[in-house]
């Protein structure tokens, strides 16, 4: 974990609230960093972690997680974790179709044969995740999604994706009284009408939005880039303004260094 992430945040594993809603928006830099800080945080916390890895292998998040004192693998076997391997999931469902003509359970990535089609089954998948199947009691469930934007590239439409998020959190957030992590990418300066619809419509459902942006100035050693936090008013009906703080960065081996624009060692 970061503990300095955690000291920003105001939030450990023990003292974390439950019933929320975190978006990950990165611009123009790999936001990553954070989805690997919460995948540690809330396993070190106790907490039952749903983790869709569309993006990269069990190997690669394995890896990551190692650096920062969490074993993946056993996490899985003693069931804490429950790991879609996205990559892989969707290999096993083309040649299954190819080589198996006999009736499976439909995998979570059905959509993958008709794009046009809801996300279902992939609910499905998270919600049955989640339900407690051990003697083992976990604090709380936890579902983290990398990442959304995959799903409009595989030519999911946005009305699809943010109907599985509102089923995700009535499931995780509102029933199992757990939390909810994803990350999307913000493609604002590309005109992609359908992500800017997901990213605006899911930062309006989020408690906390963490948006990573890279430096405008392009690259520098010392600064990797800027974190933007806002935290939004719990209640929209009373004149209460969000809470918006914005840090610089440094991603090291192990930590992320954050300190306040202007005070890093490159520009005093």
């Amino acid at each position: 974990m970061f503990p300095e992430l955690n000291n920003i945040l105001n939030s450990t594993p023990e003292t974390c609230e439950q019933g929320q809603g975190v978006l990950i928006c990165d611009k123009q830099t790999d936001g990553s960093f954070l989805v690997h800080h919460f995948l540690s945080f809330y396993l070190k916390g106790g907490c039952k972690v749903c983790f869709l890895g569309l993006v990269q292998s069990f190997s690669h998040y394995s890896l990551v997680a190692q650096k920062l004192g969490v074993n993946l693998s056993a996490a899985r076997e003693k069931g804490q974790l429950v790991f879609l391997e996205g990559l892989r999931s969707s290999l096993d469902l083309m040649l299954g179709d190819r080589q198996d003509s006999t009736p499976q359970t439909p995998s979570p990535l059905q959509f993958l044969s008709s794009p046009n089609a809801s996300l279902q089954y992939l609910h499905e998948f998270v919600r049955i995740s989640l339900l407690e199947t051990s003697e083992t009691t976990w604090k709380f469930p936890v579902l983290i999604v990398d990442d959304l934007s995959v799903l409009l590239s595989l030519g999911v439409n946005a009305v699809n994706i943010l109907n599985f998020m509102h089923y995700c959190r009535a499931t995780v957030c509102s029933k199992l009284k757990g939390n909810l992590v994803m990350l999307v990418h913000d493609t604002e300066d590309l005109d992609d009408d359908e992500n800017n619809f997901v990213v605006k419509s899911l930062s309006h459902q989020c408690h906390l939005i963490l948006q990573v942006e890279g430096l405008a100035t392009g690259y520098c050693k010392d600064i990797h880039g800027q974190l933007k936090i806002t935290w939004r008013s719990p209640s929209p009906v009373k004149a209460e303004k969000n809470v918006i703080k914005i840090f610089q960065y440094k991603i090291q081996d192990k930590n992320v260094a954050f300190f306040a624009r202007g005070t890093s060692s490159a520009v005093l």
